[in-house]
């Protein structure tokens, strides 16, 4: 993959991680159970779902997430009629990304970061763009909170960019006050547009 940034996660962003994580735990915990349960009794097959993703140094790691499609192969950019009612809402409210506690409890993500991305996707990356591997990638992150699905991949990652050369303690915990009303309101929800050079997919699939 190249070459990456000299650039590093702010000293302390560990700890920072480990702590917000306490904070959030036994409520996430509660959440999760009832997903689990929606997830488990609405639809045959797994609760959750696992795919390869990249982290930081383009090293891969496996994210996640709360099944929210059919079981079975599915696309990428799911048609509409893949995704579960139960999906849905999850989708909508960001709670399928929930699961990636784990991922900030192993290490593999923070929770403020760049949203980490599929091989193929980081192989189109260009000197600048590859940037966004120095830091761990996040539940949550500066482009989540500027828009979000309705950003082309150059803007998202520019802003992804920018978070890295931006970082401290405030910033995150500024990005994450922001993300509850973002996912409150719904903005930027929908969109992972096919036809970007960037994002658009590979011959992969997702569950």
């Amino acid at each position: 993959m190249g070459a990456y940034s000299n650039d590093r996660p702010y000293r302390g962003k560990r700890l920072v991680d480990l702590l917000l994580l306490a904070v959030v735990a036994l409520p996430a915990l509660a959440i999760g159970a009832v997903c689990a349960a929606a997830v488990g009794l609405t639809s045959p097959g797994g609760v959750f779902f696992k795919q390869e993703r990249v982290g930081m140094g383009g090293r891969p790691f496996l994210v996640w997430k709360f099944r929210s499609m059919v079981a079975g192969d599915n696309p990428i950019f799911p048609d509409a009629s893949r995704i579960t009612t139960v999906g849905k809402v999850l989708r909508r409210l960001s709670l399928d990304e929930l699961p990636q506690l784990i991922n900030v409890a192993l290490g593999d993500m923070s929770v403020v970061g760049p949203r980490p991305t599929l091989a193929y996707q980081v192989e189109r990356y260009d000197d600048h763009q590859r940037r966004r591997l120095a830091v761990r990638p996040g539940l949550t992150g500066l482009a989540q909170v500027n828009g979000r699905n309705s950003l082309s991949w150059d803007d998202r990652i520019d802003f992804d960019v920018t978070y890295v050369e931006t970082q401290s303690v405030t910033e995150d915990l500024r990005i994450v006050a922001k993300t509850f009303s973002t996912l409150l309101s719904g903005e930027g929800v929908e969109g992972h547009p096919t036809d970007d050079p960037l994002a658009a997919p590979d011959s992969g699939t997702e569950d």
